[in-house]
């Protein structure tokens, strides 16, 4: 019935953005990536994204009415890209290695154009559960779902549930991860990097026909005084699960307290400053690193298995104790003033897994790969082992070596481990 016969007042359609408010909003979404690369998003603030773009930050409210609604927007496009680097991986067809070459070699196709100004840039992942919205997380978890279709495994071998949502973390955190290091290669290398990553995610670090190694796994922690409610190493824990969930502007010196449930005062009793708890936080992460690459080493045995041991050692360490190893993705947040002195330390540790590596090139139990983008690729497995309860539920400490370790050492396309 029309609005005159019915008495109703008529109701006008939304006006269509205009190309200037199109241009304009892009721009501001930009801004506010550039800000969350290298802030994350509870240190990105309207201000800052506005200044970029010599605005006041009325004039980026007036597209977005907060920096919550702003930081979605970044996010959602992310994900349209990704979906977009997935669906590019798809259409190679059934076989499962073509889909995995072409995905891998569309995401670093991707990276080359946005490092040259070719193609717009998108936000890390790395905080993104910090902005705890919904309709973000909702549509992370479709893409995670649309990923999960690269690997599906052979026809009559399929891959159980468990080990795809495993394999497709382990995938897509090698990715992600991979913004930490292509910024120490040349941009017209970027295709040499694909093709030698994408050769270790797809065959592994194993020579075919080589036997996994049998080692035990070390325990890596000491023993603690547990009798003080408020002691310096409750404070490393709490600054520490704060910042793999929120980043490190998300871990303020409030919300550590409050997760403790002690006053701002207790905090100040036992840190002199945020900063000086973070790089405490760091420094216990790396140290049980070392303790896990040395005991590994002490026992001895051929590279792949000194690499295999330590790896599985630090996996199991963070899917089960109440020390957790810190995300070393949350450098990409840290302040500058910290982050080098930080960012050395890890550098020493990839140092030594590449030394490794080497070793056993030399010994034969690893076959001949890019050692230093294979020394990164076991730095993000470890990393991403942080979240790997929630993106493969059921995945137990005890049998995480045999679905999530092993295949990044024999390949995201080799059968389910006959132990697992």
């Amino acid at each position: 019935m029309a609005a005159a016969d019915s008495g109703a007042a008529t109701v006008k359609a939304p006006r269509t953005p205009t190309r200037r408010f199109e241009a304009r909003r892009n721009a501001i979404i930009a801004s506010a990536v550039a800000e969350i690369n290298v802030k994350g998003v509870r240190g990105m603030t309207l201000g800052d994204v506005a200044a970029r773009l010599d605005l006041v930050p009325t004039g980026v409210i007036y597209y977005f009415k907060n920096k919550e609604e702003l930081a979605a927007a970044c996010f959602a496009r992310a994900i349209d890209r990704f979906n977009e680097l997935i669906d590019a991986g798809l259409a190679a067809g059934t076989d499962e290695r073509a889909r995995l070459r072409a995905f891998v070699d569309a995401y670093f196709e991707f990276k080359r154009q946005a490092a040259l100004g070719e193609a717009e840039q998108i936000a890390v992942f790395n905080d993104v559960r910090a902005l705890n919205s919904e309709p973000v997380s909702e549509a992370y978890v479709a893409m995670f779902r649309h990923a999960r279709e690269l690997l599906t495994g052979p026809p009559g071998a399929e891959l159980p549930r468990l080990d795809r949502n495993a394999r497709t973390h382990l995938l897509l955190s090698e990715l992600f991860w991979s913004v930490a290091w292509l910024v120490m290669t040349d941009v017209q290398d970027y295709g040499r990097v694909s093709r030698r990553m994408g050769s270790i995610l797809a065959d592994g670090l194993v020579p075919a026909g080589l036997a996994w190694p049998a080692f035990e796994i070390p325990r890596l922690t000491r023993d603690e005084d547990p009798s003080a409610e408020a002691s310096a190493e409750l404070f490393l824990r709490a600054a520490t699960a704060l910042i793999n969930e929120e980043g490190y502007h998300g871990a303020s010196v409030e919300r550590i307290s409050a997760r403790l449930n002690v006053s701002k005062g207790a905090f100040y009793h036992h840190n002199e400053t945020k900063d000086d708890l973070v790089v405490a936080c760091f420094e216990r992460t790396c140290e049980t690193m070392w303790r896990a690459i040395r005991a590994a080493e002490a026992e001895g045995g051929s590279g792949l298995k000194v690499l295999a041991q330590a790896s599985a050692a630090l996996v199991h360490h963070q899917m089960t104790g109440n020390l957790p190893l810190l995300r070393t993705s949350a450098l990409t947040t840290v302040p500058k003033s910290i982050n080098a002195h930080l960012v050395r330390q890890f550098d020493r540790i990839s140092m030594r897994f590449a030394s490794i590596l080497s070793d056993g090139i030399a010994d034969g139990s690893v076959r001949p790969v890019d050692v230093n983008i294979a020394a990164q690729m076991i730095t993000a497995m470890i990393n991403a082992s942080a979240e790997l309860n929630f993106w493969s539920p059921g995945l137990a400490p005890e049998t995480a070596a045999a679905h999530y370790v092993r295949p990044l050492f024999e390949g995201l396309l080799s059968p389910v481990a006959p132990d697992a």
